[in-house]
């Protein structure tokens, strides 16, 4: 297993100090990701999703539990596992800078990892955004002068720049026209039976996990309901929860 969350419960405290209340955004949660494989994350808004990509990403610590990456505990400094695990957001906008130029974003990763000294970043900028589907020239631009497929795309290649084991794709579609939705899901598709890393896909849309998705993990109120393998969980969900879902599909 690449990644394994064991038992994991992250609380947040609100309100004033004399009135603190404390809310669950993940109860004892446990599911993993095999190596290659991409685990479907599904439920409705609030349900705990973002939580949980954040914990898998080392972005947020657990209140109680422990998460594995690689067989091993997620190490104490997050920088020891830089490179080796990416994400690509909803809106493209949030990861790509608006003053820097397309190839400067997509080699920002290598730089971070100090990988730019070698002088061969710009083939690896080239090599990336042609896997992606954009030209060579597409690093000469900005990212307003890009439409919303192609900004995706290039937020796909910033991802993958750095050969990750394991990308996190949160709504990664939703924000986009159907057909281009279409696209993406192919893209990363391909990509993953190329390059083989794991993925997790969060998603409130129901039919692009089901595209992707080896196994579907369904999140309400902060716990894991159901996990199921793809095609059972469309045919035969055993969570009541589950069955309503589908049934808004």
């Amino acid at each position: 297993m690449i990644l394994e969350l064991d038992d994991v419960t992250v609380t947040f405290a609100a309100g004033p100090p004399f009135r603190r209340i404390h809310l669950d955004a993940m109860r004892h949660v446990t599911l993993s990701v095999a190596e290659g494989e991409t685990l479907g994350l599904v439920g409705e808004s609030g349900s705990g999703k973002t939580t949980t990509s954040r914990v898998a990403l080392g972005l947020q610590r657990p209140t109680a539990g422990t998460v594995r990456f690689g067989g091993r505990p997620f190490p104490r400094r997050r920088r020891e596992l830089a490179g080796r695990m990416q994400a690509v957001l909803q809106h493209p906008h949030w990861s790509l800078n608006p003053r820097m130029r397309v190839g400067q974003s997509v080699a920002e990763p290598l730089a971070v990892l100090g990988r730019l000294e070698d002088g061969r970043a710009g083939d690896a900028v080239t090599e990336v955004l042609e896997q992606v589907g954009l030209e060579a020239a597409f690093a000469g631009r900005y990212p307003h002068e890009l439409s919303g497929g192609q900004r995706q795309r290039v937020s796909i290649a910033r991802a993958l720049v750095t050969r990750p084991g394991f990308i996190v794709f949160d709504e990664a579609v939703s924000a986009l026209d159907v057909s281009v939705q279409v696209q993406i899901l192919n893209l990363i598709k391909d990509l993953q039976g190329e390059y083989g890393f794991s993925a997790l896909f969060i998603s409130h849309d129901l039919g692009a996990v089901r595209y992707v998705a080896d196994r579907i993990a369904v999140m309400r109120a902060g716990e894991i309901v159901e996990t199921a393998e793809t095609a059972t969980f469309y045919t035969a969900p055993s969570h009541e929860y589950s069955k309503q879902l589908l049934e808004a599909l």
